[in-house]
């Protein structure tokens, strides 16, 4: 982690702009930090999250809307058991982008 440190830290601040009842992909979040090309690094760095209840990680789905088998917090049933809670739609394991996504990411985009 200590050579993507600075992104994860831009990763976990554009996680925090993601508002209640929205979703992000992973892409879009690297989008969001800096680099486009390190949705993997996302994945990385919520797997790893120091401040779950502050950085909200349930809020980050691939780019087809499904959530996280391996959702560090709980596994899948909490990352839907959130999402639900925060009137996100769940079904079958995903969520529909076309209705959730979060679309202001350009404006916020972390510097």
């Amino acid at each position: 982690m200590a050579n993507n440190s600075g992104l994860y830290d831009r990763i976990y601040r554009a996680v925090q702009k993601i508002p209640k009842g929205r979703v992000a992909t992973y892409g879009q979040v690297a989008a969001m930090a800096g680099n486009g090309n390190a949705a993997r690094v996302v994945g990385n760095a919520l797997h790893v999250n120091p401040a779950p209840g502050v950085i909200p990680c349930h809020r980050v789905v691939n780019s087809k809307g499904r959530l996280a088998p391996g959702f560090a917090f709980g596994g899948e049933d909490e990352q839907r058991r959130l999402l639900e809670e925060e009137g996100v739609e769940v079904e079958n394991g995903c969520v529909d982008l076309k209705k959730y996504q979060f679309r202001d990411d350009i404006r916020l985009q972390i510097d």
